[in-house]
């Protein structure tokens, strides 16, 4: 039963209460603290976050006080949030493992006064003129969560009486290119865009359900659909010990919601076909379960293939799932576009997306699936309380989930929210049917030396479905020709260059590939190369590999057609 019923909570601090009131002994949390999983209900995490607002007062925060929290997925970090939000503090979610010198950058430009931690800082870290450091696991030179609670020395602190449209939060852009901005979202904000999916998604929000959250919560689709919809829905929340963790997670903890990225998915197709490439006969038999199910799902299956599908699924779609835990029964995924192919091959072995579209600017969720709809082209229907127009193609919003601004940037603010109060997102799509469909950036696209106009992301999409490609970056802005940089175990650049081009046989003729850069990799969020939503720093790889990527084009090569390209 959702939270948000009727009178719901006008700020987000509320939301647990709220919780509370309606289901306070049912299970909230579990997380692994090393030892054993602990579990918290609803009530016991009341208490959690009592005890935190006393200390947040005990160190003389205020509202209005930035509060930074730059950790793993725990319920500390929850607990951490909540807390901090019911006293009007403005919580500033930092990615664990972006580099030093980018978290000192975020830390600094928002005025951070105390961070939370659950490792060492960095010395840039240390020296942002910080307040204080508290560490949720032991740390050498830094306060332990255990000793900071402690100091409150029993006392108590009432949530704060503050206004909807407040600050509730700095979220950091991991941008693709240059310093991340700080996207101001208030209360009102996401709280607006909690009811909104409840709304379009009621057949979920009724059920029992139990979370698995291992994106980070620094993203926004994590922290609204996995912290915040949880507790308006009073799912239980269970944290992955980390991703090397994650498939016995899941199980372990046999998750109804799984909230995701596409690239998770990607390499779990990648997985399963190097495994069938030793038997082809197992091979054929995925692919036919694939395709049974896909007709199924579509509607489109006749009697006899209807009873093949339940055959096909009992042998190949039931031991996929169970690889999942066995219970998922849907997978929010957002946060980057999905190639169509992948959404077909999981759906036709019983996986259920709800796949949806939005920014971090928009807290975040734009658009998403209603269960009833069967297309996987598109990215969902628009949220009822938002309004979609578009400039040119470009998709452009509006409504009470849209962002205050940027944070101390005036200028881009301007710029991205114009005098209508529409948020110009940079993505570019078509509304049909109600549905919504992306069809590529409004500033990442390729254009040709002949003018020809590349979407490369369509593009990568298409040349990471061969397994042979871990990553992939289409470069070739006004060059003759595209060219591939390509992480990979092969070395033969020919090779690969035939493999890319196999994966383009439905694209135009100009989008072949005429040069290939295999490069060492691969490319991570640690070294920089992707951002903390799994993104990759397209400006960032290229001034990375700037002076390869004109050795490619100054150097004659053959393409595939026999034609020396340049």
């Amino acid at each position: 039963m959702s939270a948000l019923k009727g009178q719901g909570p006008a700020t987000l601090g509320g939301l647990l209460a709220h919780r509370v009131a309606a289901t306070g002994d049912e299970p909230a949390y579990r997380g692994y603290d090393g030892v054993r999983w602990r579990t918290w209900t609803w009530r016991a995490a009341g208490r959690e976050v009592a005890g935190l607002r006393a200390a947040f007062t005990a160190s003389g925060l205020r509202p209005g006080d930035r509060v930074g929290i730059c950790a793993y997925n725990a319920p500390e970090w929850v607990f951490c949030d909540l807390a901090a939000l019911s006293l009007g503090l403005t919580v500033v979610p930092l990615f664990f493992n972006d580099r030093p010198e980018n978290i000192a950058y975020c830390l600094k430009d928002a005025g951070v006064r105390w961070l939370f931690v659950d490792r060492p800082p960095a010395t840039e870290i240390q020296d942002c003129g910080l307040q204080g450091i508290v560490s949720f696991k032991e740390a050498r030179g830094v306060v332990s969560f255990r000793d900071w609670l402690a100091a409150a020395d029993g006392r108590q602190a009432a949530p704060a009486d503050h206004d909807p449209e407040d600050l509730a939060t700095i979220v950091y852009t991991s941008g693709t290119t240059g310093r991340p901005k700080g996207v101001m979202l208030s209360h009102r904000n996401i709280l607006a865009n909690v009811g909104a999916l409840l709304t379009a998604l009621p057949e979920v929000a009724v059920e029992t359900h139990r979370f698995l959250s291992f994106l980070p919560l620094s993203h926004m689709l994590e922290r609204t659909v996995g912290e915040y919809v949880a507790i308006a829905m009073g799912a239980e929340t269970v944290f992955s010990r980390g991703i090397a963790e994650l498939g016995e997670d899941l199980r372990i903890v046999r998750p109804t919601i799984l909230v995701s990225v596409p690239k998770v998915f990607e390499r779990t197709y990648g997985k399963m076909q190097e495994e069938l490439k030793a038997s082809p006969r197992r091979q054929r038999l995925v692919a036919r379960a694939s395709a049974l199910g896909l007709a199924v799902y579509e509607g489109r299956a006749r009697r006899f293939e209807r009873l093949s599908a339940w055959f096909t699924d009992a042998l190949v779609g039931r031991a996929v799932r169970r690889r999942l835990g066995g219970k998922l029964r849907y997978v929010f995924l957002g946060g980057a576009p999905v190639a169509p192919r992948l959404l077909r091959f999981f759906t036709g072995l019983g996986l259920r997306f709800v796949q949806g579209y939005g920014l971090t600017e928009t807290a975040p969720v734009i658009s998403c699936n209603r269960l009833a709809d069967r297309d996987l082209a598109s990215v969902g229907r628009p949220l009822a309380n938002l309004t979609l127009r578009f400039v040119k193609d470009e998709i452009c919003v509006k409504g009470p989930s849209v962002m205050r601004g940027y944070w101390n940037l005036p200028e881009a603010t301007a710029q991205a929210i114009d005098a209508e109060g529409y948020f110009h997102t940079g993505d570019l799509g078509r509304l049909e049917g109600g549905l919504l469909y992306l069809t590529g950036r409004a500033k990442d696209i390729i254009v040709l030396s002949n003018g020809e106009k590349v979407a490369p992301a369509d593009v990568e999409q298409a040349i990471l479905q061969d397994p042979a490609f871990e990553q992939a970056l289409v470069v070739g802005e006004g060059r003759g020709a595209l060219a591939l940089l390509a992480v990979s175990d092969i070395v033969d650049e020919k090779q690969l260059q035939d493999r890319a081009n196999d994966q383009l046989h439905a694209f135009p003729g100009y989008t072949r590939i005429c040069h290939v850069l295999r490069v060492s990799g691969p490319w991570t969020t640690e070294n920089g190369f992707l951002t903390p939503t799994l993104k990759v720093r397209r400006q960032w790889i290229e001034e990375r590999y700037a002076a390869a990527i004109e050795a490619l084009y100054t150097a004659p090569r053959v393409a595939s057609d026999g034609e020396v390209a340049r």
